[in-house]
């Protein structure tokens, strides 16, 4: 039986005040309905756990032909492996997961753990720090450019590229509108680059070199790189600046990791579980759904509220609390479905060699007050000064 009145909320999801603590905000969305619509954005709003995890996994009814919430993105989004459902999204996405399969990423591992020790013996000897800037933008910036073999001018830019690229994905409103010049520098570069720019060996050349064999449409070489950068950097920068904050916040739950680093995994899915990496992600809805009782029109624009699901009572108890040993295995984070994640395993290789290396090297450690970023999708920090620290 559908519901006779629709749960509907005047909550703007993208305002600067849902976007600087957008908790208080899903927990009454939560409790209104597992479906609300969001009068000042024109969406509709998914909001529990279940459902979320299923329309993530119905990819034929909730389309990526929609996952920005403006037209313009969309429209530029067409065709990419992000933006496209199967059976195309199939031989996109097998382009993109190429060099991030777990056999590729393990020959990059040592590589990543020597960059993030480095990294943090030389914070650990300064003993104050931004943790932001100085690590969690800081390994990310060097791996993803590594990575592709990026150098000149582009290697200062592919950070501001990134968040660009996530600023974009909101609705047209002012973040939206300035940022469209920067996320445009990023498409400029992606698609005039040609293999001769990359560094001979990168993941970034031999892309390049697969489309000069024909093993994939030479346009699409550009596109890949695109991706990389686009999706690649902002919510890992995110994540790693999580984690930091969230063990100077919850001390106890540090010390348990110093004890047993093998809750390195565990506590790094904790982490996104407990600070989602993206305030939202869009779907369009090709076919009348009915979810939980309330019917969802086919052509609807859909907000999946990551968040909000990973905070929620009827599928993990005590949400609200960080818990390094919960091992939340099925967050959605990171999506779930044809559409999960494509670079997740190298952000876990990212940030699980930054945890690794501060519970090596370093016993506790206190930092200031924390800035959020404002950002039309990820959700991560600006600012975590580290004022003190006892060096392990």
């Amino acid at each position: 039986m559908t519901t006779e009145t629709l749960a509907a909320s005047d909550i703007d999801l993208f305002s600067d005040e849902v976007l600087l603590n957008p908790y208080p905000f899903f927990a009454e969305l939560r409790e209104q309905a597992s479906v609300v619509r969001l009068d000042t954005n024109g969406l509709w709003a998914l909001t529990r756990y279940e459902p979320l995890r299923d329309a993530l996994g119905n990819w034929a009814v909730f389309s990526s032909n929609a996952v920005a919430f403006n037209d313009a993105m969309n429209g530029a989004l067409a065709g990419t492996s992000l933006a496209t459902d199967p059976p195309a999204h199939t031989a996109l996405r097998a382009a993109l997961t190429e060099n991030l399969s777990p056999r590729a990423l393990r020959r990059l591992k040592a590589s990543i753990d020597e960059k993030a020790d480095a990294l943090v013996a030389s914070l650990v000897e300064r003993g104050s720090f931004d943790a932001i800037d100085d690590l969690a933008r800081e390994l990310p910036r060097q791996v993803v450019a590594d990575l592709i073999g990026v150098q000149g001018d582009a290697r200062d830019n592919i950070l501001r590229w990134g968040e660009a690229a996530f600023n974009v994905l909101g609705p047209m409103n002012q973040r939206t509108a300035e940022n469209f010049p920067v996320a445009g520098e990023l498409f400029q570069w992606a698609s005039t680059l040609q293999g001769k720019d990359l560094t001979e060996g990168s993941m970034g050349r031999a892309i390049f070199d697969a489309g000069e064999r024909g093993d994939i449409p030479k346009e699409s070489c550009g596109q890949i790189i695109h991706q990389y950068v686009a999706a690649g950097m902002d919510t890992t920068v995110a994540a790693i600046g999580n984690a930091i904050a969230q063990f100077a916040a919850h001390p106890d739950q540090y010390q348990l990791v110093r004890d047993d680093p093998s809750l390195i995994s565990s506590a790094f899915n904790e982490v996104v579980r407990y600070e989602a990496l993206m305030i939202a992600q869009g779907r369009l809805v090709k076919e009348d759904i009915e979810v939980d009782g309330t019917v969802i029109p086919a052509g609807a624009h859909v907000a999946l509220l990551f968040g909000s699901g990973n905070r929620d009572p009827r599928h993990y108890e005590d949400p609200d609390t960080f818990l390094v040993k919960r091992n939340p295995v099925d967050h959605l984070s990171f999506g779930y479905g044809v559409h999960a994640c494509a670079g997740q395993g190298l952000a876990r290789l990212e940030a699980f060699a930054v945890i690794d290396a501060l519970v090596r090297r370093v016993r506790l450690f206190s930092v200031g007050q924390p800035e959020r970023k404002i950002n039309n999708s990820s959700q991560g920090l600006d600012k975590l000064p580290v004022i003190e620290l006892e060096a392990a």
